[in-house]
């Protein structure tokens, strides 16, 4: 009985590596992981092969990598991502770790990104990059990185600097519960859907080492707006309908009704011979319009949403039963 609550009380640590054509990459990336950390009972690497051609989970195997998932085809970073974290699950990681496979965030850093999972103060840990100290950073990126998180803390009043960090903790809870919707990246996603879902986010600064090759996410400065941009909205949209329609529909609501009454005041102030700014009311109907759908749509996508939610435990539940 004893040694039955011990092996329940181990700590297991999965480090997932979602890679796709990370053959020369990978090596130093893995030997550069830690093969113990204080509080931590075991350690265990996990790459995720996205349909490489070059060989990544060959490689991968010879520098004995405790578990490679191979994807059949190509399916991108947020599809190998989310794939990693319910693989990981199913291993029964207490805390799931994510870092990228070019060895851009320095592995000494893993010790202070757990520590808040570790010690139950997170569900989420985000390691936060000292943007404005990247050399490999362009003034138009760093504007970009900055003006993304200062979005996020728009949408969801978290405080979190670097947004677009793939360099995280997660805790066995979060990693069970988040799934990914996006095609693109996972990160200001997760970071959306794990501040509705309640759970307990915090950042620590990180460092990083110097580029061993280009990001294949950040096309350019137009593409990177576009897909983050569309991300936000629609990940809003599912989550926090209510605030983003029916907002909407109130400032249509009260242009409409400033320019109705604005009608109303030229009209009765050239009584008796009245000359209203019919303009005014045509106008004034259409923002009144648009305004009562924005919020009817409002309304009827938060009901989608309570459904959402009740799916979402559902799906939870059905997992729970399949891990044991």
């Amino acid at each position: 009985m004893d040694c039955f609550i011990f092996n329940m009380l181990l700590m297991k640590l999965i480090i997932q590596i979602p890679c796709f054509n990370e053959a020369e990459t990978l090596p130093e990336t893995i030997r550069a992981l830690p093969d113990s950390i204080e509080g931590v009972d075991s350690i265990e690497l996990l790459v995720i092969d996205d349909g490489s051609t070059d060989g990544t989970a060959d490689i991968a195997r010879s520098l004995n990598v405790h578990h490679v998932l191979e994807l059949p085809v190509h399916q991108g970073l947020a599809k190998a991502f989310s794939a990693g974290l319910k693989y990981a699950v199913r291993s029964n990681a207490d805390i799931v770790v994510n870092t990228d496979a070019d060895n851009q965030y320095d592995a000494a850093c893993i010790a202070d990104l757990i520590g808040p999972v570790l010690h139950n103060r997170a569900d989420l840990v985000v390691g936060s990059r000292p943007i404005d100290a990247i050399p490999h950073f362009s003034p138009t990126k760093k504007l970009l990185q900055k003006t993304g998180s200062r979005m996020v803390r728009f949408l969801t009043g978290l405080n979190i600097p670097d947004v677009t960090s793939g360099f995280r903790a997660y805790s066995y809870h979060a990693a069970r519960r988040l799934r990914v919707f996006s095609e693109f990246t996972y990160t200001v996603e997760t970071l959306i859907q794990a501040s509705q879902s309640g759970f307990r986010i915090v950042s620590v600064p990180v460092q990083i080492n110097p580029p061993a090759r280009k990001s294949r996410l950040f096309r350019s400065n137009w593409y990177y707006i576009r897909r983050q941009t569309a991300t936000m909205i629609r990940i809003w949209a599912l989550y926090s309908p209510v605030k983003l329609f029916a907002r909407s529909g109130y400032f249509f609501l009260g242009l409409g009704a400033v320019l109705f009454f604005r009608f109303i005041y030229y009209y009765l102030s050239s009584w008796p011979n009245p000359s209203g700014k019919v303009q005014s009311v045509v106008v004034s109907a259409v923002c009144i319009l648009t305004g009562f759908f924005l919020v009817l749509i409002g309304v009827i996508a938060d009901l989608i949403a309570v459904n959402r939610r009740l799916n979402e435990e559902i799906l939870d539940n059905i997992d729970r039963f399949e891990d044991h």
